[in-house]
């Protein structure tokens, strides 16, 4: 009996180890398993069961009390090493191990609930169709005919009700698409049909102008020609040319016919051949400015459905439609740009950096100075050098520069007073009769790349540097009057040409910034849009700007309005000043790609370009077209005229003609 017992067998082979890959039965039952390996330091040596009571051996080894105790009853040995331990009296309970214990036995108790929770929730997710089948397939055998009939009578009726379900959700789907799509539908078509309306009314308005033109031609004809019957009456004209007076009047549809197709004629259909060409050539641009401009027409729905335009009707939409007028007359006035006469920055054949950075008439338009990174400033007067037969001319007066110039501005007041600034930060006030400097203001801390007059106080200068400055500066006194903090570097400023107080400069923060300089605490206008640096900022009029920036875009703005008004685009220009000016209604600019451009203000798209000849010094007689990285550096526009001036960062300056 006692060779059968757990102790005979300890004591037996008392170092032997336990196999590896014996489990006990508590594992079979889930209790074990995930603690089989983890958790062996828990089971009894003996029972190979969770230890009961724990009690610890004078050797170290725990056992259950109840093992323990029949163990040494039989053998009086310790069952895993085989040391004498005598009496129960030597073996002492384990109260820290009972305390593991405990805690062991609470969290596999959740982790079995959690395991059988598991499980039945995956048999609860099983398919409803996998379940259903599986009913089918082993209760179908004691279905009768009857109950199978019944069931597929169930079964039909309710795929009728799944499909007319599905069906209906399908197309009331369907429904809203096509509802929604037909009322924006409708919308457009109503939108349309006011533009189509509005459209017919300016052409009944346009076809009244030209029937009345062709009336006034009619009435200056038959005028003309009374005039002269009744010259030839006193001189002795035959009576023959008075018997043909009558009949002349009496006939106004030939003569009116007459006169229509005389005022069509050759001249008039050659004016209009390059006009109707360039017009067709931007129809898309031009439909959009028209509608653009009668868009209030069309939202407000003003235009009646009348057969002819009344006086009082005819004016109210008159604005709209002389505006359009005028953007389509203007945009279509000029062919090209026909080259006049050419200048030379730089005499130096060995000079390489001959770059314009500026070009400004003076306020009659008699004379403009050109000025760059050879440090001169040179003034030419304008009908010289229209006159001269050869492209060799001499400037009038050089004035010399302690640094590269950036900038330069004529005094619209004092015909020989002119201000430039430089990239050692100073502006410099120069009297250009004698060519000698009167005032030098140095507090830039940084480079100035931007100088004005204001048209209004003739005293006024403003500048702007790479210090994050726009100071502003009395010809009468020494210092700074003011000093307007900006966040970024100050690339350009401009008064407006219209007030003393008003200015904005362009920043390196890709904004277009409108100042009251009576309040500098705050802007006026933060213009936001060009994704680079703005370079250029100039006044088409009192309240419009436009700006240019190194995104490639010319913007133009309203002084009064936070959008953008338009975009033009066609120019590169990436990295460099390339330029700008504007005469009001036209806008030049330079591009990196040595060609200049011309926008009208009212189209987005280029009017036309004018590109400047590659040229090459003696040292790089040998270099190719494409090696040639030329750009237009300076351009500026005759007031009052059709002339440009443009100049490339080879020094060589184009005067230009609109024709």
């Amino acid at each position: 009996m006692a060779s059968n017992s757990p102790s005979s067998s300890h004591n037996t082979t008392p170092q032997r180890s336990r196999p590896a890959k014996r489990q006990h039965p508590a594992v079979l039952n889930g209790v074990g398993g995930s603690f089989e390996d983890k958790n062996n330091d828990y089971l009894c040596p003996i029972c190979f069961e969770l230890i009961q009571e724990a009690h610890i051996t004078r050797c170290g080894h725990t056992f259950c009390h109840q093992c323990i105790s029949k163990s040494l009853e039989s053998s009086g040995r310790c069952p895993k090493c085989s040391s004498s331990v005598g009496s129960l009296d030597h073996v002492f309970p384990n109260y820290l191990l009972n305390e593991l214990i405990s805690k062991f036995k609470a969290k596999s108790k959740v982790k079995n609930e959690f395991s059988a929770t598991s499980s039945n929730t995956r048999e609860w997710a099983q398919s409803p169709v996998d379940g259903l089948r599986e009913f089918v397939s082993t209760e179908s055998r004691n279905l009768t005919l009857p109950d199978v009939n019944v069931i597929l009578e169930l079964l039909t009726q309710r795929k009728s009700v799944l499909e007319a379900e599905s069906t209906y959700s399908q197309n009331k789907l369907l429904q809203e698409f096509l509802d929604h799509l037909l009322r924006l539908k409708e919308a457009q078509l109503d939108l349309l049909n006011k533009e189509v309306s509005l459209i017919k009314n300016d052409l009944q308005e346009v076809e009244r102008i030209l029937k009345d033109c062709v009336q006034e031609e009619l009435s200056a004809s038959i005028d003309s020609r009374t005039s002269s019957i009744k010259s030839k009456k006193k001189t002795g004209a035959s009576n023959s040319l008075d018997s043909s007076t009558p009949q002349d009047e009496a006939q106004p549809q030939d003569s009116e016919g007459f006169n229509e197709k005389r005022l069509s004629g050759n001249i008039v259909e050659n004016r209009l051949a390059s006009r109707r060409k360039r017009m067709h050539t931007h129809f898309e641009d031009f439909m959009q400015c028209y509608l653009n401009i009668r868009a209030k027409e069309v939202t407000f729905g003003r235009q009646s459905e009348r057969p002819s335009l009344s006086v009082d009707a005819g004016s109210v939409s008159a604005g709209g439609l002389d505006t359009f007028r005028e953007n389509l007359v203007k945009f279509s006035r000029y062919n090209y740009l026909r080259p006049l006469a050419t200048l030379n920055y730089s005499s130096d054949i060995f000079n390489n950096s001959t770059i314009v950075s500026s070009i400004e008439f003076d306020k009659d338009n008699e004379f403009f100075a050109i000025a760059g990174v050879t440090k001169r400033i040179k003034v030419f007067e304008y009908g010289s050098v229209i006159r001269d037969v050869v492209d060799i001319h001499y400037p009038c007066v050089e004035m010399m520069s302690t640094s590269k110039i950036s900038c330069i501005i004529w005094n619209s007041y004092h015909k020989n007073v002119l201000a430039s600034s430089d990239y050692e930060g100073a502006v410099t006030v120069w009297d250009a009769a004698t060519g000698q400097r009167t005032k030098t203001f140095q507090e830039h801390e940084k480079r100035c790349w931007s100088v004005d007059f204001n048209a209004v106080d003739s005293r006024l200068i403003a500048s702007g540097s790479d210090d994050a400055r726009v100071k502003l500066w009395n010809l009468n006194m020494e210092n700074s009057v003011a000093s307007l903090e900006a966040k970024a570097n100050v690339c350009c400023v401009k008064f407006n040409p219209c007030s003393s107080y008003h200015l904005a400069f362009g920043s390196a923060d890709h904004c277009v910034h409108y100042y009251d300089l009576r309040n500098m605490k705050e802007a006026l206008m933060v213009f936001k849009g060009h994704r680079k640096a703005v370079s250029y900022v100039k006044f088409l009029n009192k309240e419009d700007i436009v700006s240019a920036s190194t995104d490639s875009q010319l913007k133009m703005w309203n002084v009064n309005n936070l959008h953008c008004l338009r975009s033009f685009v066609g120019h590169t220009n990436e990295k460099n000043f390339v330029g700008l000016a504007t005469d009001g209604d036209y806008i030049a600019c330079g591009s990196e790609n040595n060609s200049l451009y011309v926008y009208y203000k009212g189209l987005t798209k280029q009017l036309f370009s004018f590109k400047f000849d590659a040229v090459r010094s003696i040292l790089e007689k040998d270099r190719k077209e494409d090696d040639v990285k030329e750009f237009v550096s300076a351009v500026c526009w005759r007031q009052n005229s059709n002339v440009v001036v443009s100049a490339n960062s080879q020094g060589i300056i184009k005067i230009l003609e609109l024709v």
